[in-house]
């Protein structure tokens, strides 16, 4: 059968649709928590929501959104082990009637794809960045996520390189943003408490500005252009976070030598484990993302602007489609901190009647534009036109681009 063939139509039998979306793990990151969110919304639909991943601290999330976890070695990229986890995909396909397999990331769905062909059943992809296509060997590896009947990206950025890079057309194609749960993100329903206790966790001095940039502790998020840049501003008025995870092993202590080097050990706090991010954002003064390479989308950013904070961002990638300069936020050019120093300290000279103007508009445009409600119907009404192709749904209006 040959790639976007299937002889499934659609679901015939009266039940409910059954959706099998695949992913390395469940640890943590955009990847992993759009795949919660979707998971929730499909059974919040009345549709079987499955998840297939190595497992992690966010699988007890997939049972809360009334979805089945499957557990699998996903996260390697041993081609043994890939075509192992081929042939475990395709009994879990036979033993709960999946119709649709949702592959995320590439090692997990060459695996998918496999098993999706070899049962005939529907598969959809989600690119969620622009990945380097640096030698003939990447590229092929890559190209399974160009593979699916329907391909999603998740901006516009995202869509024009899987349409240059890998030639998919409008007709598999779609534009669907991600989103944020926006009853989690709402100032309204932050307390002072939890705000004040984040505060006395993190040791905030009163009369102190709060400048963050959220996101895995990994150079390529820009955390020692972000150091640089504050060392620049030569405020002593600051505190600033780092918060996330450690992804590759000493590089925390790398940030931490850049700090000192500074000068700077009694204004920065690096946080690895905050379970409150909404207070968290609630807490600081300016929210920045540094990124040197571009990102597909930039969840942090808009669930910042969600949260009514000034933000920051590096001018490339997702965060030209996340950010209105001047009006919802700043953007400054990558790799560069001086120019990075100066858009912070913008934010940061703004009075209160102008930040609370911005935090407004901020707020709107992620209410607007990148809501997890939208972000969910709009891949089930995907799922819908490989389901349903009689009902007429192959032309998507709305939120989901059909991109040319």
């Amino acid at each position: 059968m040959a790639d976007g063939d299937s002889s499934t139509s659609g679901v015939k039998t009266g039940r409910p649709p059954a959706v099998l979306q695949v992913v390395p793990s469940l640890i943590a990151g955009g990847v992993e928590r759009g795949t919660l969110d979707l998971a929730g919304a499909l059974t919040a639909a009345g549709w079987k929501s499955f998840v297939a991943s190595a497992g992690g601290p966010m699988e007890r999330e997939v049972a809360r959104a009334g979805a089945v976890h499957l557990t699998l070695p996903l996260a390697s990229k041993n081609p043994v082990m890939i075509r192992r986890n081929a042939t475990a995909l395709r009994d879990i396909i036979r033993q709960h009637r999946i119709d649709i397999v949702h592959a995320r990331s590439r090692a997990p769905a060459w695996s998918a794809h496999w098993a999706a062909r070899a049962m005939r059943r529907r598969f959809v992809t989600t690119f969620h960045n622009a990945y380097d296509t640096t030698g003939a060997l990447k590229r092929k590896y890559n190209s399974v996520m160009a593979r699916g009947e329907r391909v999603i990206a998740i901006s516009q950025f995202v869509a024009d390189h899987v349409a240059s890079v890998y030639g998919v057309g409008s007709d598999r194609l779609r534009m669907i943003p991600r989103g944020v749960d926006l009853r989690i993100f709402d100032p309204q329903r932050v307390t002072g408490e939890r705000v004040a206790a984040l505060a006395a966790q993190w040791r905030i001095p009163d009369g102190h500005a709060v400048v963050m940039l959220p996101g895995r502790l990994t150079r390529w998020k820009g955390g020692l252009d972000f150091i640089d840049a504050i060392a620049m501003l030569g405020r002593r008025d600051l505190i600033c976070l780092l918060v996330g995870t450690e992804q590759r092993r000493g590089f925390r202590g790398e940030l931490e030598q850049a700090i000192e080097r500074h000068g700077l050990g009694g204004q920065f706090r690096i946080v690895e484990d905050c379970r409150d991010m909404s207070a968290a954002y609630a807490l600081c003064d300016v929210v920045v993302s540094a990124s040197t390479d571009p990102e597909g989308f930039g969840r942090a950013i808009v669930e910042a602007q969600a949260m009514g904070r000034p933000v920051v961002a590096t001018d490339h990638g997702g965060a030209r489609e996340t950010i209105v300069p001047g009006v919802t936020g700043w953007l400054a050019p990558p790799r560069d901190s001086a120019a990075l120093a100066a858009a912070v300290a913008g934010a940061l000279a703004l009075d209160p009647a102008s930040r609370q103007a911005l935090g407004r508009r901020a707020a709107a445009h992620a209410a607007t534009h990148f809501s997890r409600e939208a972000m969910c119907a709009n891949t089930i009404r995907v799922y819908e036109e490989l389901l349903f192709p009689e009902a007429g749904l192959g032309t998507i209006e709305g939120p989901v681009a059909v991109v040319a």
